[in-house]
């Protein structure tokens, strides 16, 4: 977060400064990459450099010590920099995201997102994606994944969450009938949390907006101080290659009206809760 925030602010100098990405790093004698992944808060930053850009946009003396400040803050490592090994860059991001929002909108149309998976649904989908990998590499990103989960039930502010699975989720038998009923039973019993809104948008809803965005997660952060909007709004869409970031208000706006569409297209949640619970029954059966 810190350096997402110091980012913008660089940006926002630059362009007062009326410095293209390429002057600036002329100026500066630096690339044009690592302009653009400091100001996308995708690397962090010293104090003196700060200064040095600070300088050549022109930034008053009050805001480049801010700044500097700042700058200091994005050397902070969180927990899952243990796993820098098995996170890709790009996702790196979104953890830091993840673990500093207030509150978390998600559609899932394939698979259940990884903060409610249960430890066989995850090892099943990492195994998918990265088939080549190791044993161990795998207990490392299933390892990563769990740890991930804390942060729904833990004590000091947890995030709220609103989430809307497709039917497709629960009808696809990833892992085998026996890891599908356990996965759908705690899907069931998380659904009691209080900061968790868990429902599903099933088949006979039809068509909706979800069908043609695919999987998003709309990301909101805590106010600041003054009740203002310390970071704006991100919507964060996984894809095969890498991660999509957007935070430009109309993007953000069209999500927004887009969950609220599949929201509106769900059954409520006692509706939900049993259509999951059903559903896990059928795969015990079989199991």
């Amino acid at each position: 977060m810190p350096r997402r925030q110091l980012g913008r602010h660089l940006r926002e100098l630059r362009q007062q400064a009326r410095f293209t990405v390429r002057a600036a790093a002329r100026a500066l004698e630096w690339s044009e990459p690592k302009i653009w992944r400091i100001e996308t808060g995708q690397t962090s930053l010293r104090s003196h450099d700060v200064h040095t850009m600070c300088t050549i946009y022109g930034a008053p003396a009050e805001l480049t010590e801010a700044l500097m400040a700042l700058a200091k803050e994005t050397k902070s490592k969180g927990w899952w920099h243990a796993y820098g090994d098995v996170i890709p860059e790009y996702f790196d991001v979104y953890v830091g995201l993840e673990e500093a929002a207030a509150s978390l909108s998600v559609y899932e149309s394939d698979v259940v997102h990884g903060l409610l998976q249960t430890e066989d649904y995850a090892r099943q989908i990492i195994r998918t994606h990265f088939h080549d990998i190791g044993d161990e590499e795998l207990d490392r990103r299933v390892q990563l994944r769990i740890e991930r989960q804390t942060l729904v039930t833990r004590v000091t502010a947890p995030p709220m969450l609103r989430v809307v699975l497709s039917e497709a989720t629960l009808r696809r038998p990833i892992g085998g009938h026996r890891c599908m009923a356990a996965q759908l039973a705690h899907l069931v019993y998380v659904s009691e949390l209080p900061n968790l809104d868990l429902r599903v948008a099933p088949f006979a809803a039809g068509p909706h907006a979800g069908i043609m965005t695919g999987p998003f997660i709309i990301l909101r952060f805590p106010p600041s101080g003054d009740g203002t909007e310390a970071e704006p709004p991100t919507v964060y869409a996984d894809g095969f290659t890498g991660g999509l970031y957007l935070d430009k208000p109309p993007e953000v706006q069209r999500y927004d009206a887009a969950f609220q569409e599949i929201w509106q297209a769900s059954l409520d949640e006692q509706a939900s809760r049993r259509l999951l619970a059903e559903v896990a029954g059928s795969y015990e059966q079989q199991g």
